[in-house]
């Protein structure tokens, strides 16, 4: 694979970012791409390791060793043909994908890991420059029709699976734009809205319809949904955000993270924010409540309106600069302690720090008050007890809250209420991961809705199964490929 001494040879190159004090005055993507020939060095590391683990440690079964050997012999072309056979976004997962498949590289065992993040991003980058990426529009129709709920990276994903094997499918989005999470959950700094539109058109134009500001269950019935189709599928994410019920929650000033994501995003695209629901952080003292990708993504966002001060705090522990014994290679190590862009712009992290209220004055808030905690032994079940430290409590300035503590379930009202879909006991809407079938027939559910919280790559590839299944359901046999779900 690639050069058999490269990784020998080479060290890895990291995703290289702006200047802080350049992006932090823009909205524009704070990543910086690599000049061909250094991603042809950085390829040019994939081993000849015999069991490729990075192929599983990606949800979506990525070919890796295959396209890291073509960019490094300069088939670029070659490259993304075997990249777009197990994705259809590689641009998103470019951009924002957390990369299990570097944390599953044989390299990684004793050295870092092949750059295979940042080669994918360049892959596809290259496409679009070069005009590779073309419409795919099927040879036939096969009369039969599919509803896809819900417009992020799952439904996409479906959407355009359905549409490639012959299937007339139309995606319902209750927003204004098409894009779901993509579109108004992460930062323009993160990913821009061009590389997500550009994908439409393609979408578009192989014959994909988009309907926009209908939100099915209240302007549209599902009765009337079902009549109009031959299948429907759910892709609508994880909507209800997790809640922190103290004192003071109810004070102004208190918000949800995807609120304010929401509100920038649309600042960005140009449309207009209504004045008596808008939340900005400038000027303000900022504290973010929960330390994942959301909190980051609040983090930076408030650093680009002007905010005073921004301050993150985690329930949980700092985590480890190395993995963990509980996490060995190749598993993804979730308990490490990273460092994202919107962190390294400024601002302080605590770690072990529970909120117990919000204070203020003439229903504002004003102070956030928090004692710190820590664990003892895991129990029998792996379980840690948190108690609070005894004399650690403190108060810090806090005029702009913001939970990004996660997301509980999908919202219940409307879509799923009307439809009469069964719930796993997490709240989820109840399928399998072979058939993606709910509990209603000819309606099947994919992504976040059926798999709680999750990562854009596991959505794309819960839509592309969801889109077999399916495909299965309408003509009695799958004609798309799969990715085995064992793992």
């Amino acid at each position: 694979m690639a050069k058999p001494t490269g990784f020998l040879e080479h060290e890895r190159a990291d995703t290289h970012y702006r200047p802080v004090d350049q992006r932090v005055g823009d909205w524009k993507l704070v990543q910086i791409d690599f000049p061909e020939a250094d991603i042809e060095v950085q390829a040019a590391r994939c081993m000849d390791c015999g069991i490729p683990f990075c192929n599983q440690g990606c949800p979506l079964g990525n070919i890796i060793p295959d396209w890291n050997d073509f960019v490094y012999r300069d088939k670029w072309r070659t490259a993304l043909a075997r990249l777009h056979s197990t994705n259809n976004f590689p641009e998103f997962t470019g951009l924002v994908c957390p990369a299990p498949c570097e944390a599953a590289c044989v390299l990684g065992i004793n050295q870092e890991p092949v750059t295979i993040k940042q080669i994918e991003w360049e892959i596809i980058r290259h496409g679009f420059e070069q005009g590779w990426v073309r419409a795919e529009k099927p040879e036939r129709r096969t009369g039969r029709s599919v509803a896809v709920i819900g417009s992020g990276p799952a439904g996409l994903a479906c959407a355009q699976q359905l549409n490639r094997a012959g299937h007339t499918v139309t995606v319902f989005e209750k927003s204004d734009r098409i894009g779901g999470l993509l579109r108004y959950g992460i930062p323009d700094f993160k990913l821009e809205k061009a590389v997500v539109e550009r994908r439409l058109d393609q979408m578009r134009a192989e014959g994909v319809h988009f309907q926009t500001g209908v939100h099915v269950g209240k302007d549209l019935s599902a009765r009337d949904l079902r009549k109009g189709y031959d299948a429907v599928v759910i892709a609508t994410g994880a909507e209800d955000p997790r809640d922190l019920p103290v004192p003071g929650r109810d004070l102004d000033g208190v918000h949800f993270a995807m609120d304010f994501l929401e509100q920038q995003n649309k600042r960005v695209a140009g449309d207009a924010v209504d004045p008596s629901r808008e939340i900005l952080a400038s000027g303000r003292h900022v504290v973010v409540l929960g330390g994942g990708d959301t909190g980051s993504d609040c983090v930076g966002t408030s650093h680009r309106q002007g905010a005073k001060t921004v301050t993150s705090f985690e329930l949980l522990e700092k985590p480890g600069d190395s993995r963990d014994p509980s996490e060995p290679w190749p598993l993804y190590p979730r308990l490490l302690y990273r460092v994202s862009s919107s962190h390294a712009e400024g601002g302080e992290r605590h770690f072990a720090v529970s909120t117990k209220r919000f204070s203020g004055s003439n229903g504002r808030v004003q102070k956030l008050h928090a004692v710190r905690v820590r664990f003892g032994e895991p129990d029998a079940q792996g379980r840690r007890p948190m108690e609070e430290i005894p004399g650690s409590e403190f108060e810090i300035p806090a005029d702009l809250v913001l939970l990004a503590m996660g997301f509980v379930h999908p919202s219940h009202e409307g879509l799923i209420e009307d439809l009469e879909v069964r719930l796993d006991p997490r709240g989820n809407v109840a399928a399998d991961t072979r058939e993606f079938a709910t509990s209603e027939p000819g309606i099947f559910a994919a992504g976040d809705c059926r798999r709680g919280q999750s990562l854009v790559v596991w959505a794309i590839w819960e839509g592309r199964e969801c889109a077999r299944a399916v495909d299965r359901y309408l003509t009695g046999r799958a004609r798309l490929p799969a990715r085995d779900s064992s793992f």
